[in-house]
């Protein structure tokens, strides 16, 4: 039998609480001043959408990596320049699959980890990483749980055979005490698999002490993130497991977050390309556990053209009783119908009503550079990647998007997927065309005349204004072929 500590197992971590301006927090070497109104929540005056610092805000981001916390060198300057293309939105998953990642938990001098006793580094990456992305107004997707660190190995060192869960590489628990097994050789699926791991919650398999390990894991991590008013919460990435393993986590992590006074926002994102299913349903469904929602899958193989557009507003029209925001934490690249195809993706993610996008990160290669010129799985950060945020960054800053609604009624002579309109009818327009076109837009107001300004997606940089008569039929033609955005307003709001 393995030495046997359990001195983490069934032992909650206590918070040690201290006063905040508005909330109480968990106290872990941070000393982060917030108040409770400032932190990030849906906008009170249209829940579609976030605000922050009690101000709307719109997320759209991209970077070379998934866990950004475990990659430490060179992360403020890959912060920075986010932040300067107007970048406001960074995925973290808790993953460890790079060479230079580190693990959660101490190993011996054999290798094997003990799970009994964290490994320092690890979450002082992770405070480091929430440290930088705060002090500059980055919103944070934490992903808690990724099945592809528990399935069939992949890059560096993700994946079953080198997790610390797994028994041949821990001295804390035996295949036959722990109810884990030594070797997974499949893929997560989209349907739930036989991975014991994802069943320890109470109304799947009841596995006592692989679920106090694993809440002990999760204890850990939001003694550092509840300290923070700009995180956002997902409990796993991609999932096909049952819902119910979601369902559990959704309400420990917030009743863990209660008992401490802060407010938090949770989802969960599931791995079914079809948002119509049961088990995205099972999600949008219920606005009291999950106040938000993610259906980054959208943006896969199934996110082509008019179909892609069409599901984001159905899923708006599914939470229309319970407004929630609709974020995008990943858009596929290049590997799912081709790289137009995913700047195209970014831009109806935004027409379409959502509260957030974002470039999925590159090829998986260890190489920075090599990855970050394979845009197959995501465009990442890349240069042209860059140009699209700032292009998206500089229409929210024109247009009060907040006020705005997917409005493709008021376009005639329009063909499927030439052009995509958001409007506050009679006082400001913004259209989008995936590749130029020509559309006529009906257009009320009591002013005699608009002005618009016209911007290329992959030049971000705005046309001169110029002015035109209402009419109520306007024919709006793009300056050429390519992702044009053309933004209409009242003369004396531009």
């Amino acid at each position: 039998m393995k030495n046997f500590h359990f001195l983490l197992a069934g032992i909650l971590v206590v918070f040690t609480s201290i006063s905040f301006s508005g909330c109480d927090a968990p106290e872990n070497g941070s000393s982060i001043q917030y108040n409770a109104a400032d932190r990030i929540q849906p906008y009170s005056e249209n829940p579609f959408y976030w605000q922050y610092k009690g101000e709307p805000v719109w997320l759209v981001g991209g970077s070379w990596q998934d866990n950004l916390f475990n990659h430490p060198d060179g992360l403020a300057g890959h912060l920075d320049l986010l932040v300067s293309v107007g970048g406001n939105y960074a995925r973290n998953v808790m993953s460890h699959r790079n060479v230079g990642n580190v693990f959660a938990y101490e190993q011996n001098e054999d290798g094997l980890f003990d799970l009994d006793h964290f490994n320092d580094e690890y979450w002082e990456r992770f405070e480091n990483f929430l440290d930088m992305t705060y002090e500059r107004d980055i919103i944070v997707q934490i992903e808690i749980w990724d099945p592809w660190d528990k399935h069939a190995d992949h890059q560096s060192f993700g994946g079953w055979s080198f997790h610390p869960f797994n028994p041949a590489n821990n001295i804390t628990w035996t295949p036959e005490e722990s109810g884990l097994p030594t070797d997974i050789d499949f893929d997560p699926q989209t349907n739930p698999t036989d991975h014991p791991f994802w069943y320890s919650v109470p109304l799947l398999s009841d596995n006592e002490l692989l679920l106090n390990y694993q809440k002990a894991y999760v204890d850990k991590l939001l003694s550092y993130s509840l300290n923070y008013p700009h995180i956002l919460y997902c409990m796993n990435n991609e999932t096909g497991e049952p819902n119910e393993w979601g369902d559990f986590w959704a309400d420990y992590v917030r009743e863990s977050a209660n008992e401490t006074g802060v407010e938090i926002e949770i989802t969960d994102m599931r791995r079914n390309e079809d948002i119509r299913s049961d088990d995205h349903l099972h999600i949008f469904d219920q606005p009291e556990r999950y106040t938000f929602v993610d259906i980054s899958q959208n943006n896969a193989w199934n996110g082509l053209g008019e179909a892609h557009y069409e599901s984001i507003l159905y899923v708006r029209d599914r939470l229309s009783d319970h407004p929630r925001p609709i974020n995008n934490n990943k858009n596929y690249g290049a590997a799912r119908h081709g790289e137009e195809e995913s700047v195209a993706r970014m831009a109806r993610i935004l027409f379409a009503g959502s509260a957030s996008a974002r470039f999925h990160r590159p090829h998986p290669y260890e190489d920075p550079d090599y990855m970050e010129a394979k845009s197959d799985f995501g465009m990442g950060l890349s240069p042209r990647a860059q140009n699209i945020i700032q292009s998206l960054r500089m229409t929210v800053n024109e247009l009060a998007v907040e006020r705005t609604e997917p409005r493709n009624d008021l376009l005639s002579n329009r063909n499927e997927n030439e052009a995509y309109l958001l409007a506050e009818p009679g006082k400001m327009y913004a259209l989008y065309y995936p590749n130029g076109g020509s559309v006529i837009l009906y257009m009320e107001s009591s002013q005699d005349q608009f002005e618009y300004r016209w911007l290329n997606l992959d030049e971000a940089e705005w046309s001169e204004p110029e002015t035109i008569n209402v009419s109520p039929e306007t024919h709006l033609n793009s300056p050429s072929e390519g992702h044009w955005i053309v933004v209409l307003k009242q003369k004396q709001e531009m």
